[in-house]
C-alpha cells in the first residue's frame, strides 16, 4: 500500500521546527531532506542541529557529497532510513552495511540524468530506490513523466524492494505514480507551501 510521506526541506531552524510540525502531524512517515552545499547547491541546517520528532517513522535524505563522514551522527539520530545518492563519493555497499548495523535501513536514490542500469549491481543491498525528479535541495520540482520508466526497471531487476519518487507531487499526479509501482510519495512544496496544508495532503491521499 502507497504512503505520502510530507518532506521537510529548508535552510534555517526556525523554518525546520516549522515544516517538521507540520509534517509530524499528517502522517505517520516523514522525510527530511539535508543539504551539504556542494553535492546539492543549497544547504540546510546541520546534523548536530537538528532533531527527529518522537511521533513518526523518519527517512532522511541525505545530499552529501561524503555521506560516510556523517555516519555516527546519522546513528545516533537513529532514523528509520537513511536515503543516498548514487552518485555521491561513498563506498555504498560499506555505508549500508554500517547502517544495518545500527538496525537503519538504507535507501539508494537517482538523480534524473542517472541510468537505472547504473545501480543494477549495487541496489540489491538496499531497502528502499528512490527516483528522483526534484531540484536537488529546493521544493517546488516538476514532475517528470519520463522517469515513471525507472520505476518499472527497478521493480524489473528487484523485484522486493520499496520503491520511492520525489519531485513535483500533487492531486493530479498521485494516480500515476501508484499505478507506475511508486509506493512511498515524498511530496514537499505541494504541503509546506499549502495555504492549507492538511487540506493538501488529503487531496493525494484520496488519490491513492
Amino acid at each position: 500500500m502507497a504512503i505520502v510521506c510530507p518532506t521537510v526541506t529548508t535552510f534555517d531552524l526556525r523554518e525546520y521546527r516549522r515544516q517538521l510540525d507540520i509534517a509530524s502531524k499528517l502522517s505517520g512517515r516523514i522525510h527530511i531532506d539535508l543539504m551539504d552545499g556542494i553535492f546539492a547547491p543549497t544547504k540546510s541546517p546541520a546534523l548536530s542541529e537538528i532533531w527527529l520528532p518522537h511521533v513518526s517513522v523518519v527517512d532522511i535524505h541525505l545530499m552529501y557529497q561524503k555521506p560516510m563522514d556523517y555516519l555516527d551522527q546519522l546513528v545516533r539520530l537513529k532514523p528509520h532510513m537513511v536515503i543516498i545518492q548514487a552518485e555521491v563519493d561513498v563506498h555504498h555497499m560499506h555505508f549500508v552495511a554500517e547502517l544495518h548495523k545500527a538496525d537503519i535501513k538504507a535507501g539508494l536514490s537517482i538523480l534524473q540524468e542517472t541510468p537505472v542500469e547504473n545501480i543494477y549491481k549495487i541496489m540489491h543491498s538496499f531497502d528502499h530506490v528512490l527516483v528522483f525528479s526534484g531540484n536537488l535541495g529546493h521544493q517546488g520540482g516538476v514532475f517528470d513523466v519520463k522517469n515513471l520508466a525507472k520505476v518499472a526497471q527497478i521493480r524489473s531487476e528487484y523485484h522486493d524492494v520499496e520503491i520511492g519518487w520525489d519531485g513535483g507531487i500533487d492531486d493530479q499526479n498521485a494516480q500515476k505514480l501508484l499505478q507506475a509501482g511508486v509506493e512511498v510519495l515524498n511530496v514537499g512544496g505541494y504541503i509546506q507551501k499549502s495555504d492549507n496544508p492538511e487540506r493538501s495532503y488529503q487531496k493525494i491521499v484520496d488519490q491513492l
